[in-house]
């Protein structure tokens, strides 16, 4: 029986590639970043939702190879990339990238400019525990780390860590509402306790992943690849200079198309 989604446009066929391995799917949050993203890739067909989810699918020629890329916004937030992700999963996707944007937490080493590889985040979002209890780790697929962490030795730009997964900017980050001493507390805590960066998705991106990943296992003995790649924008100013924006956006989409082709290299 085949997968009907709701919130995009496609079929499983927009899911295959790359030799059998599955299309490489890079998730945004915006529409105008997955553009962004598409503009760098050849043959490209768009297949366009009224919601915005729309699908980009292409090409890349990269390190003497073709590699079949998607990418689809996942839109802002925990319950929204919940809703892209069961649906690219269920039609047929094996890999999850996401290329996205995040505020410093340790604004005296990492700055606007940096660039952040989760390797575990903190899930201050409600989402995933419909799914897992509250102790459950959100944690980026092996395989994915192990390619980011070959493509990145001796990058001083970027930081492997972990990052924090909220579910309201305002409250948590900006002070809005009666409990922002209780908010600003508990990130104090956070910043003190070494995490690097704040976003909020990439929570959900790790902890459907893992679940999924189990199913694919117990079904097709096959592993699935789920990672983040995150542009720091802001640092003890909210939001950096639009040039710094702008440029730490596009090494963020590069470095993820390197990341790609060393995990195409890898074993199937």
């Amino acid at each position: 029986m085949s997968f009907t989604p709701h919130h995009m446009t496609a079929c499983e066929h927009d899911f295959s590639g790359n030799n059998g391995r599955g299309r490489y799917m890079i998730l945004p949050g915006s529409d105008g970043r997955a553009r962004q993203i598409a503009d760098k890739l050849q043959n490209v067909t768009v297949k366009n939702h009224p919601r915005c989810h729309n699908l980009y699918l292409g090409t890349l020629a990269h390190s003497k190879r073709t590699l079949d890329i998607g990418v689809i916004s996942t839109g802002m937030g925990a319950p929204s990339i919940d809703i892209i992700l069961h649906e690219l999963y269920g039609l047929g996707a094996k890999s999850f990238i996401r290329v996205g944007t995040a505020g410093s937490m340790q604004p005296h080493s990492i700055k606007a400019g940096h660039i952040v590889i989760p390797t575990g985040c903190v899930r201050d979002e409600s989402t995933t525990s419909r799914f897992v209890p509250e102790g459950f780790p959100a944690l980026a697929s092996r395989i994915f780390l192990a390619a980011a962490e070959s493509v990145c030795k001796g990058r001083s730009e970027v930081s492997f860590g972990i990052c924090h997964s909220k579910d309201s900017l305002y409250a948590r980050e900006f002070g809005s509402g009666p409990l922002k001493d209780q908010n600003k507390a508990y990130m104090k805590v956070l910043e003190n306790a070494g995490v690097l960066a704040s976003e909020m998705e990439a929570s959900t991106l790790f902890t459907l992943g893992t679940l999924f990943d189990h199913q694919e296992q117990q079904s097709t003995g096959k592993r699935l690849i789920f990672g983040a790649l995150l542009a720091v924008i802001g640092d003890s100013t909210p939001f950096a200079d639009k040039d710094i924006e702008s440029k730490t956006t596009e090494k963020v989409i590069d470095l993820a198309f390197d990341i790609i082709s060393e995990l195409d290299r890898s074993p199937a």
